[in-house]
């Protein structure tokens, strides 16, 4: 049997993914010990916040049609899928970010955990898009993968602000 989600069920995983990156980043703030790097991150966990609000908008948006299940489950399976999907970014077996955590990390190693965590967001989001059936929501996955992308640009060039001044 193939699998195919609604846009209604993308930006559910979406949001999801969102809630757990502010989660990452809230723990990684707490860990931290200098007030420099608790603000950073804290600005990271208020960008997803944005992000998640920007997901609930897009998906508030959507019509009647892109929010239809496209297979049947009258188990609610797809929906039990989506969360773990969500939860491990698509990854059967592995560790959220936040569990990585162990309030050892710097600074650069969190930027780099995170950096990996948006960019297996991403190549999770392209996946989806082969999912994906109508045009309208296609497009909306495709602007999901814009705001990841635009996480992993202000990460990296913080990573470089890190390792260039070390």
């Amino acid at each position: 049997m193939s699998i195919e989600f609604s846009a209604d069920e993308i930006f559910e995983m979406a949001e999801e993914i969102e809630r757990n990156g502010a989660k990452f980043y809230r723990k990684a703030a707490d860990n931290a010990t200098d007030a420099e790097t608790k603000q950073y991150l804290r600005k990271m966990a208020a960008m997803e916040d944005s992000h998640l609000a920007t997901f609930a908008e897009m998906r508030k948006s959507l019509t009647p049609a892109e929010r239809e299940a496209m297979t049947y489950d009258p188990d609610n399976e797809a929906a039990l899928y989506l969360d773990a999907m969500a939860d491990s970014h698509g990854s059967e077996g592995k560790k959220s970010p936040t569990l990585e955590l162990t309030g050892q990390e710097d600074i650069e190693e969190i930027v780099r955990i995170a950096i990996k965590a948006e960019k297996d967001s991403v190549v999770f989001y392209s996946g989806l898009k082969s999912l994906v059936t109508s045009a309208a929501s296609l497009e909306k996955v495709e602007k999901i993968i814009a705001e990841e992308l635009s996480h992993i640009a202000t990460l990296t060039n913080k990573l470089r602000e890190l390792t260039a001044s070390a």
